[in-house]
Parts: structure tokens; sequence; C-alpha cells
């Protein structure tokens, strides 16, 4: 080897080849399965879910208790005039503190304060001395801000949102399914379409072989080779045509089932069993299972919460608080603890707080606006429902026509491989030409290829009603809720 093919050599070995996977046998429920379980968009759904939940979470963290804890150290040197000399105090506190919200709205708070103090002031009672405070508060609003529904009121939210994420979820999943069903079933149906090609491009290049002996044997003049040449050309064409289509559809499921470059073979034949529906039936049932009206149900719960919860913020202020303090004191840490415990020193604290802006324009807009959305969803709710209802009558009409379709393509079919036949005998006779029959084999694979259209129309109308109705995930025995989504999330 010479050197410059030594180096090219070289550079192409180190240049990476991509690798692709065997040709992979997939049935209609694996390709299913493969995609709820790896598809893309599917998991950017899951995400928001899981967004949703951590929502939830944050939103119910107004309950957890807030504990404070306090310690200092003073240590002061001063000339009080009425000392008449120096003074030095050193004084320690350690505060302890827990308050946390109930869900009439109210808060409840309890505080243990210790105190030591130290002074040289020689007219000081106790030099030395410990004091300690416990103190019981609440502070409960009567009117604004009063009671569960309100203190709760973004945690119902969060979860109404939770709860239309997973209806999102599975709206999503069962448009993937549809997707699905209808790529696999496409790429059955090129796959077909490129064996009926080949036979097509077999048959024409048979027919020009026998045209040109016929030719040399003088039976046929020199123009029928064209004929032929031409025909066989045409088919060749069509075979390259339908080989990149069906290329393009293998990448296509490759890319939703999130699977590694390579031949795929949908091994599921198109069920054709006719499938009946009553009218009335059907669009109650899609009213029921369509995840989409229920999201939109969700959306005007949680629309009317918050008008509810904006009402409540047009009320005045009034806020009942109230406080019990006893504590105790004494020249040691346990003189001060025994008269803590025995709490004969207390102090009570009891009032009333009102407060009214002159003027509420933001609270009062604020639930104008809440009024406002609550409309717009129930209006939304009915536009979708009118919009489903009309989804499952197209879906009815298109099933029921597609199978109609199937009986006609295939008398079509009949019809034209008993023409091809027939002119087949005639040319052998004389009585046709090359022309003649590869014009009736043309019309043969036009019928090959409705035929295959028909049968995957169908398959396709049948899962668009599916759809329509809400019943596919059911078909498919996917369950979608919390868990669920959970599940996904963690593979």
């Amino acid at each position: 080897m010479n050197v410059p093919a030594l180096v090219v050599a070289l550079v192409l070995a180190l240049i990476p080849c991509q690798t692709y996977a065997e040709a992979v046998d997939l049935t209609l429920k694996q390709a299913v399965k493969l995609g709820v379980e790896q598809n893309l968009a599917l998991k950017t759904e899951l995400y928001n879910a899981a967004i949703a939940q951590a929502e939830v979470r944050k939103n119910r963290g107004i309950y957890n208790t807030d504990l404070t804890l306090g310690a200092s150290w003073q240590d002061s040197d001063t000339f009080p005039i009425s000392t008449g000399g120096p003074s030095r105090q050193k004084t320690l506190k350690l505060l302890t503190g827990v308050n946390r919200l109930v869900p009439t709205g109210g808060t409840l708070g309890f505080q243990f304060n210790n105190y030591y103090n130290e002074t040289n002031y020689t007219a000081s009672t106790y030099p030395r001395y410990w004091q300690s405070e416990v103190t019981f508060a609440l502070n409960q609003p009567l009117l604004r801000n009063l009671g569960p529904q309100v203190t709760n009121l973004n945690i119902v939210i969060a979860e109404q949102a939770r709860e239309g994420a997973v209806k999102r979820v599975a709206g999503r999943i069962q448009n993937l399914v549809a997707q699905i069903r209808v790529e696999y079933f496409k790429l059955h149906s090129l796959h077909e379409d490129l064996r009926s090609r080949e036979v097509s491009l077999g048959l024409a290049r048979r027919v020009l072989g026998e045209i040109e002996e016929r030719v040399k044997a003088g039976v046929l003049p020199p123009m029928e080779i064209l004929n032929a040449k031409y025909g066989v050309a045409a088919r060749e064409k069509e075979v390259i045509d339908a080989d990149k289509a069906l290329r393009d559809q293998v990448d296509l499921l490759r890319q939703i089932l999130q699977l590694p470059p390579g031949e795929i073979n949908a091994v599921d034949t198109p069920d054709l069993t006719r499938v009946t529906a009553n009218e009335a039936e059907a669009i109650r049932r899609a009213l029921d299972l369509r995840p989409e009206l229920d999201e939109a149900k969700l959306q005007i719960a949680s629309a009317e919460t918050q008008r509810r919860g904006a009402r409540n913020k047009t009320l005045p202020g009034l806020n009942l608080y109230g406080t019990w303090t006893y504590g105790g004191m004494g020249e040691q840490f346990n003189q001060d603890m025994n008269r803590v415990v025995r709490a004969d020193t207390p102090v009570w604290t009891a009032g009333l707080q009102f407060e009214y802006p002159l003027g509420n324009d933001a609270a009062e807009a604020e639930y104008v606006k809440s009024k406002l959305r609550l409309d717009q969803s129930r209006t939304q709710l009915d536009n979708l429902n009118s919009l489903v209802v009309t989804d499952v009558r197209s879906a009815l009409r298109a099933m029921d026509a597609s199978f109609k379709q199937l009986d006609v393509t295939a008398r079509e079919k009949e019809f034209a491989e008993e023409r091809l036949s027939a002119y087949i005998s005639k040319s052998e006779v004389g009585l046709a030409t090359a022309r003649d029959v590869l014009d009736v084999e043309n019309d043969l694979a036009r019928a090959r290829s409705n035929q295959i259209k028909a049968q995957v129309n169908y398959v396709i109308a049948v899962t668009q009603y599916l759809q329509a109705t809400g019943e596919l995930l059911e078909r498919e025995g996917i369950t979608v809720n919390g868990g669920t989504v959970g599940e996904l999330l963690k593979q």
C-alpha cells in the first residue's frame, strides 16, 4: 500500500461509525408500552405534574410550626448619676418561642424566656437574680381571613392544579397512544406498498423480457421494447419513492418511541373487525371520559375557590387577640422555676382590633376579576362540550365510511386482477400490446394501493373514534392517576 492510501485508511479508521441496531419485530402493544415509558414529550409533561405536586407540599407548609431560639449576653459599665459611682451590670437572656397557624386562620403562640441579672449596685435588693416568663398568645380573625376555606385557599388551588396536571398527562398519553397506533399501521401499510411496487416492477421486467424475445423473433415491432422499458423505469421510480417513504416512517416511529437507528417490522396487521356504536351512548361516554373535560371542570372548581377567597378579602378586618402570662423570680434558678410552676402571678390581656381601608378598590376589583374568570371557565367548558360532541359525530361518520371503503377497494382489486389476467392472455396471442398490459397492471397496482390505504384508514378511524370518546386508554389497558404519574417519573 502506498503512503497516501495508508494515510487515508488511518483517517477513515479514526472516524466514528454510526452503528445501527438490528431489525426489531414490534407488536402494537410493545410499541405503546415503549412510547409511554420513553417518549420525551410525555416526560416533559410528567415534570409539570411533579412540579404541581411540589407546589402542593409548599402550600401545606403554612401549617409548619415556627421555632425561635435566642441567647444573648450583655456586660456593661456605666456611671449613672443616681448611684453616685460606677456601676457594672451583667445580663444573660435565653429566649424560646413556638408559633403555629391553625385552620381557623388564627395563630397560637408560646414563649418561655429566662433572664439572669447581676449588678454591683449596692442599693439593689437582689444583686443577683433569675427571672422567667411564660406567655400563651392567640390572634384570631373574626371577619377577613376567617375559616378553613380562606386559610387553606392556596392549598386547595394547588391540589386542583395537581389534579389538572394529572388530567393533562392522561390527555397527553391518550394522544400519544393514538399517534403510535396511527404511525404503526402507516408503517405496516408502507411495507405492503413497497412489496406491491416490487411485484409491479418484477412483472414489468418480465414483460420486457418476453417482448424482447418476440421482437427478436419478428413477431412484434421494436417500438414495443421502448414501451416496455418506459414501464420498467416508471416502476423503478415508484419502488425508490416507496422505499424512501418507508424509511422516513421508520425514523418517525423510532423518534416517537426513542429507539436506536435500525429497521422496524410492524408485526401486527390491521384489525378490520367492524366497530358499531350508538351515537347518543358514544357522546355520553365522551362527556364522562375525556380528560380535557375533567381538566376544564377542575379549572372551574379552582376559579370558584379563588372567587370565594377574593370575596373574603373585601370584608373588614376584625381580630380577637389575647395573652396569658405568668412568671417567676428568685436569687437561685430553682427558686425562679418553683414560682413559674406555681403560676400564681398571671397577667391576662384581651382585645379587639378593627381594620378597614377607606376605599377598598383593590380587593373589590380582584373580586370582580375572580367572578369574570369563573364565568370564562364555565364558557370554555360549554365550548369544549360542544367540540367533543362534534368530534364524536365526525369520528362515527369517518369510521362508517372507511369500513365501507374496505369492500369497495377489495372488489376494485379483484376486478383489476381479472382484467390483468385477461390482457396477459390477449398479449400472448397478439391481441394486446405491451403498453396495454402495463397500463392494466398499473391499474392493479393502484387498486392494491387503494386497498392498503383503506385498511389503514379504517384502523385510523377506529383510533380516532376511541380517542374522541375517551375510551382509548381503557382499550389499551392504561390507567392514569397520581400513582401512575409517580411510577412513570421513577422510570
